[in-house]
């Protein structure tokens, strides 16, 4: 299983945003990219769906930026993925389909959510396989594919790569905050955050 750039870069963002000295003052785009070496204009698309989910808060203007909009105990790494993972498809005749359901009227806020308000998505995101033949007519070019057990076997290795992630929080890969935080920050002199 490898994740693309586009989470690798979201989880950096998060944990660049959890291990700032001043939590409550804004960082910029381009702080986190000149941080980690890579392009802003890739970071910019990242930034603002972590906005649009509710992880990171923008202001916008001229003393604008960005900061966590939850504590990094309530942002699940599993419930991360699987909402910017654009799929799972590990060979060409195996698919997934991110079931996304609504928080339940009852649900509990708990660190497996990140929940800002109650149309998010819920912490239970089930990952369910989808056979070829139902995959709008897609045929794959493998010979055995419509009696091939492997595809089983990588359903099973994703959902348990995937239960894993869920296991663990931001809060839980930020543990080693001083040490991130000196790489981070005052090794490349980084600490102009905005008020």
């Amino acid at each position: 299983m490898r994740l693309t750039n586009y989470s690798d870069y979201a989880l950096r963002s998060l944990i660049y945003l959890a291990t700032k000295p001043e939590p409550h003052l804004l960082a910029n785009i381009s702080d986190i990219a000149n941080s980690y070496h890579i392009s802003r204009s890739h970071l910019t698309k990242i930034i603002h769906q972590l906005g649009q989910l509710g992880y990171i808060d923008s202001v916008r203007g001229k003393n604008g930026g960005i900061r966590l909009a939850c504590a990094p105990k309530d942002i699940n790494l599993g419930v991360l993925i699987k909402q910017i993972e654009p799929d799972f498809n590990l060979v060409e005749c195996f698919s997934t389909d991110l079931l996304i359901n609504p928080k339940p009227d009852n649900a509990n806020s708990d660190s497996s959510f990140n929940g800002t308000d109650d149309n998010a998505v819920a912490k239970d995101l089930s990952l369910t396989l989808i056979d070829e033949e139902a995959s709008a007519g897609v045929k794959s070019g493998c010979i055995i594919s419509p009696v091939c057990q492997l595809k089983q076997v990588f359903f099973e290795a994703l959902t348990a790569f995937i239960n894993v992630l869920e296991r663990y929080t931001l809060a839980d890969i930020i543990s080693n905050e001083a040490e991130l935080a000196e790489l981070l920050f005052y090794r490349n002199g980084l600490n102009s955050f905005v008020k």
